[in-house]
């Protein structure tokens, strides 16, 4: 967990105290590059390759919660193995890069400027996360971040719920958006109103079955009426 330990007062005009965002496929344009590092790390520890349709279906939980998915069958020395590849083709091999997608940057300052909370609730590891909010330069726009490296993998709301006491706020008060069924059924389990977004991992009918407030397309121009 990280936190800079920044309260504040929830404007009296602002539906929600703070808001929790997914990372990869939420925020960040990285689905694609999380698809081919997957495949390169199977084809290196000599496993076959998931197909995209499976690897984006795993995308957002924990790495080793995802890896036992789509191999249930490999010992926990494999799956490690396994990890370590992924990592490594992820960070030092993998050239691609995964930029916020558009408008959201200056979209997210814009959020904080009006008296929200920022946090990040994410499958990621800390190592990852902290690399990423270093190289965009948007540690200071987020109050409180997790990682799944740090608590239990979604859909657990563990994570969720570590967030509202470190921030002393109530679910009522809170407001998680996401790309994946893992992100809103982590909501769900939280007792947290969910907003997904469609241009991520999973889709409009997917998304729709966690009872979500919206579901939406493009988060800077769609989410203002809804906080």
């Amino acid at each position: 967990m990280h936190s800079n330990k920044l309260l504040l007062e929830n404007p009296e005009n602002n539906k929600y105290s703070v808001i929790i965002f997914d990372w990869d496929g939420t925020l960040m344009d990285s689905i694609d590059k999380i698809i081919n590092c997957v495949v390169q790390a199977a084809k290196l520890s000599e496993l076959p390759a998931p197909t995209p349709q499976a690897i984006r279906n795993i995308i957002g939980l924990s790495l080793d919660k995802a890896m036992d998915i789509l191999y249930p069958m490999l010992s926990f020395a494999k799956q490690q193995q396994l990890i370590d590849a992924y990592r490594h083709q992820y960070t030092y091999l993998n050239k691609q890069q995964t930029p916020f997608y558009p408008g959201i940057k200056a979209w997210l300052g814009l959020l904080k400027e009006q008296g929200y909370l920022l946090a990040v609730a994410t499958g990621k590891g800390r190592q990852g996360l902290d690399r990423q909010l270093l190289q965009y330069e948007v540690t200071d726009l987020f109050s409180i971040t997790y990682c799944a490296d740090e608590t239990l993998s979604k859909p657990d709301p563990l994570m969720l719920n570590n967030i509202l006491e470190e921030l002393s706020i109530n679910a009522e008060q809170a407001l998680m958006i996401g790309d994946s069924s893992f992100d809103l059924e982590m909501a769900n389990n939280a007792n947290m109103d969910c907003i997904g977004v469609t241009y991520g991992v999973h889709s409009d009918a997917i998304l729709s079955q966690y009872n979500p407030i919206a579901i939406l397309s493009d988060l800077p121009t769609q989410l203002w009426k809804y906080i």
